[in-house]
């Protein structure tokens, strides 16, 4: 798939310069997706974005990032052009190397976008990449699809999609949502996606890697049913798992028939 954008390139300095509209974009992206999370996320995303401090008013720098990411866990951002190979994808995270495609939605987007922007690269993923647990399930996710077969790739392409894009964990029962929250960062930087996963329609199911594995899913509609991890912690296990042997259990029992979701949520996808 050709993209529709194209990423903007660092100057000699490594500075990036957006337009004024491009600010804007992101004001209106971040400001009502701060409003959107309020009691939502899980406290490990929130203490994320409480150390990247990410500004308000304009689109930040990667090294601003960095700057943060380097520290907490080992993690950089890289930025990349609009699309990339999974080749380099995976060499990225085994590198603990985040992609970031340098460009922000137009305004005619602002609720879904098929390709990953900016806003959704730093705001819905850079604060989870905080928590240890999370940076080393990413980090040995990487390491595994760098080895991987075309055909095992997409089995654990549906590892990704279940945990870091659409991962949902239990939190507090105190805290309303029967205690659930949103770790996935496709959820995370998405308004419609936000309200949709915990609204009571989607299925969930405990997590179980298999089932994962087995799961279809369409990056075009809401998404008809989330995995719920018990904590965050739960990561650190799941990596230490030999996760290509439950690839191939995956492969040998099939993939489940695809769920169907109800009309008025198959009608339009309303996400990031």
């Amino acid at each position: 798939m050709a993209s529709l954008y194209t990423a903007h390139q660092a100057d000699e300095q490594g500075v990036i310069h957006y337009r004024d509209e491009e600010h804007g974009t992101w004001r209106i992206l971040i400001e009502r997706q701060l409003a959107a999370l309020e009691g939502k996320a899980c406290d490990e995303y929130m203490a994320g974005l409480a150390r990247l401090n990410l500004p308000l008013d304009r689109i930040p720098q990667l090294g601003e990032i960095n700057a943060v990411l380097q520290p907490a866990t080992g993690w950089s951002v890289v930025a990349v052009p609009a699309l990339i190979s999974f080749d380099r994808f995976f060499s990225l995270l085994a590198n603990r190397q985040f992609p970031v495609a340098t460009f922000i939605r137009r305004r005619d987007e602002l609720d879904y976008l098929q390709e990953p922007d900016i806003f959704h690269e730093l705001f819905g993923h850079c604060a989870m990449l905080t928590n240890p647990a999370f940076a080393h399930f990413t980090h040995v996710y990487g390491q595994l699809g760098q080895k991987a077969s075309k055909e095992d790739r997409v089995f654990l392409a549906r590892l990704y999609w279940f945990t870091v894009e659409f991962g949902l964990v239990q939190g507090d029962l105190a805290e309303g949502n029967e205690g659930l929250r949103i770790y996935g960062g496709g959820i995370l930087s998405s308004i419609g996606e936000t309200a949709y996963a915990l609204g009571g329609v989607p299925v969930l199911q405990p997590f179980d890697p298999i089932e994962v594995l087995r799961t279809p899913y369409r990056i075009d509609i809401m998404q008809p049913i989330y995995f719920v991890l018990p904590s965050l912690d739960a990561l650190y296990p799941l990596a230490d798992q030999d996760i290509m042997a439950m690839v191939g259990e995956a492969r040998r029992l099939g993939l489940h028939a695809p769920r169907l979701l109800p009309i008025n949520q198959a009608a339009g996808k309303q996400a990031s």
